[in-house]
Formats: structure tokens, sequence, C-alpha cells
């Protein structure tokens, strides 16, 4: 009898602990992401239905708790939604689409100016231009899909980072490009979303690194006590997120396609925090890797309609620890195309030396193509080579988004 007495305390203390953790780790919503399909002659009203439906998404997560970072509008590819246009007119374009991004409040993206490697590599060369002068515009190339890698898709992504590195302010222009590898479309996170159907759908993702934050707080490392309370906890917020979604949908429409319950860092919300928690040590020493399976497998457990990466990000410059990891030197390209092997997303906000040549471009770009196709898994390839800066330098980037680190040497 005794010992069904303690064995209940200790479930009720167990219950306590678990409720008073998801009360203090409750996320933010990173992203409401809404799909349209742009008709340039009136492109203006449909931006303006479409922040309608994101604005009712964002009241009813405030109902319910959740505060919300940023709302989304990612168009057609890129090639189609500047068809028949010369340079100069799509530019123009271009920067109206961009200005009226800051002026509503919404985050833009004109998906990717490659799906196949047969594609006219024409619009690589206008997204280079826009990229390096318009500051809100996020895109994208396909550089690996079921059809295989795309090896000529990495050879122009090589050449518009180093376009963009050189000619846009700090060479902070590469932040809104990545080369995504196996990604299905309608995913909501920047700047690899993209859609290839009519619109009026969108799709949502969370804050959610200091929820892993709060559970290998508790967990310890242990491998599957952490699994268990990870997805129980991402469970919770991925199903306010889906009842949000359906909620708005009914009302409005438009489709809800479902969430990503990828936890995505920023600043002190860390993913690098999170494992360390787990690891007890240092990110990039021994147990990072099984750390990211953890985080990995308790996502994809996750009981509700997953769209996008449903993975693990390690966004070098979004997360403040991860930044100050790079600077110390504790991992490096190589550990975390390693990481990628059991979690997503690839090499995300990596700096590089500004004297990175286009062939080593190439060469990262088609590693991180050839682990995503041989697993059939989602990565991508967000790099950031920085203008004049050497290794062993700091980058000086000036965004809300990016932490500034010291530059490894190209290996």
């Amino acid at each position: 009898m005794k010992r069904l007495i303690s064995f209940a305390v200790v479930i009720a203390l167990a219950a306590t602990g678990s409720l008073a953790a998801t009360d203090a780790a409750r996320p933010n919503v990173r992203a409401i992401t809404a799909f349209v399909r742009l008709d340039r002659a009136g492109y203006e009203k449909q931006i303006d239905e479409a922040m309608k439906v994101l604005d009712a998404v964002k009241a009813e997560f405030k109902q319910r708790g959740y505060e919300t970072q940023t709302v989304r509008i990612v168009t057609q590819p890129f090639p189609e939604l500047v068809a028949g246009l010369d340079d100069a007119h799509a530019l123009a374009f271009l920067k109206s689409l961009d200005d009226l991004s800051a002026k509503d409040g919404f985050m833009p993206n004109v998906g990717p100016a490659m799906m196949r490697d047969t594609d006219d590599p024409a619009p690589m060369k206008l997204l280079a231009q826009a990229l390096s002068t318009l500051p809100h515009l996020n895109a994208s190339a396909i550089i690996a899909a079921d059809d295989g890698i795309h090896w000529k898709t990495i050879r122009e992504s090589a050449k518009l980072v180093r376009y963009v590195t050189d000619h846009s302010a700090r060479s902070q222009g590469n932040f809104l490009f990545t080369a995504t590898a196996m990604l299905q479309p309608l995913g909501p996170f920047y700047p690899g979303a993209y859609h290839t159907g009519g619109g009026r759908q969108f799709s949502l993702g969370f804050e959610g690194a200091n929820v892993v934050q709060h559970v290998f707080a508790q967990t310890h490392g242990d491998f599957d006590a952490s699994v268990a309370e990870l997805t129980r906890q991402l469970t919770i917020h991925a199903k306010v997120g889906e009842e949000v979604g359906n909620t708005v949908a009914a009302s409005t429409g438009w489709a809800f396609v479902g969430v990503d319950p990828t936890p995505a860092p920023l600043g002190d919300a860390s993913i690098g925090d999170a494992i360390e928690k787990f690891t007890g040590s240092k990110f990039g020493t021994n147990g990072t890797l099984t750390a990211a399976l953890a985080i990995t497998t308790a996502v994809k457990q996750v009981p509700v309609k997953q769209v996008g990466y449903s993975g693990l990000m390690l966004p070098v410059m979004e997360d403040k620890l991860l930044a100050q990891r790079w600077a110390e030197n504790t991992y490096d390209i190589d550990s975390v195309l390693a990481y990628s092997s059991v979690c997503g997303t690839g090499l995300d906000t990596v700096p590089l030396p500004g004297d990175v040549s286009e062939d080593r471009l190439v060469k990262i770009f088609g590693d991180v193509a050839a682990l995503a196709y041989r697993w059939h898994k989602p990565l991508s390839a967000r790099l950031q080579p920085v203008k004049g800066k050497r290794p062993g330098e700091k980058t000086d980037f000036e965004s809300q988004y990016l932490f500034n680190t010291t530059l490894h040497a190209t290996p």
C-alpha cells in the first residue's frame, strides 16, 4: 500500500512539473505563411486578401495566448511571376512588391528561380540583381529533387551567391536566398518556402527551441525520456496551431495545409543551448549528433498534418549560442553536415570568408544536395560569404535576425 501511495505521489509531482514546463515554454509563432498566385494587374487586392487571412490567424493565436513574430506571403515561382517582362520592368515590379511588403508588414517570397536542371538560368541572374538591392525579398533555387541532383542549378546558385556577396550592402543579400534539396512545397519557413499551385493556402511554424530547452533541462540526456517528453510538449502547441488553422480555413475559404513542427530557434531561444543541456558539454562535442536525433525523432512523432522540413534547424547566426560556439570553433561545416544526416535543415546562415571561390561554393552546395538526395530528406544551404572579410575576422551584419561571429578558414 505504501508503495502505491509513493508511486501516486511521484506521478502527481511529475505531472505538476510537466504542466509548469508547458506554461513556461510556450513558444512564439515564428511564421504564418500564405501562398498566392499573383496577377501583376491586380496583385495589390490579392495581397490585401491574403493579409486579412494572415491577420485572422494571428488574432486566433493571440486569443490562445501566443504571440506571432512574422506573417509571410509566397508567390508562384519566380520565372512565372516575372514572365513576359524585360529585366528593367521585372526589377521595377519586384521593387514595388518589396515596398508593399514593408508598408503592409509581411515578408515576401518569390519562390525558386530554378526548379529543374533544364530550366533557363536567366531568372537566376535577374534574381541576383534583385537580392543585391531589395531588402525584404526572399527566394530560392532547387538543387535536388526526385529527379536527381541538379548540378546546373548548383552552379547557378554558386554564381548568384558570389554576385550577391560582391554587390549587396555588407554582403547581406545572401540571407534572403537558399538552395533547397528534396523540400516539398507549402512549408512555412523562409527562404525555401514555395508553391506551384493556385494559391489561397496557408501553413505555419513555431519558434519552438525554448520548448526543447525546457524539456532537455528536465531529462538530462536520457534519450528515451527526452523523445517522449519533447513529443508531448511539441504536440501541445502543434495541436493548437492545427485548431487555429482549421478555424480560419472554415471562415475564409482558404485551405490550411499543415504545421511544420521544427522547433525553430532565434537569439536566446537557442537550439544550441538545448542540445548543451542534453549533452552537458559544448555544442559540437560528443553527443551532439545524438541530441539532434532525439529532437528529430520527437518532431516526426507529433500527430498533426506536417509540412516543410519537420526536423531540426541549426542556423549558425540566427541562434546566439550557435554563433558563439562557431566563433570558438567547436564545430564547422562538416559537423553540421554530419548532424544533417539525422535531421535538417542542412547548412543555414553559414558565414564564409569573402574570397570563397565559386568552385568552392559549388562543392558545398553539392554536398548538401548529395546528402539530401541519398537519404531522401529535405535540406537547404544558405551560405553567407562576407566581402572583404578573412578567416579570423568577425562578420558585421546589421540584422535583428543575425548574430555576428568569427569566420573560419574555408577547408
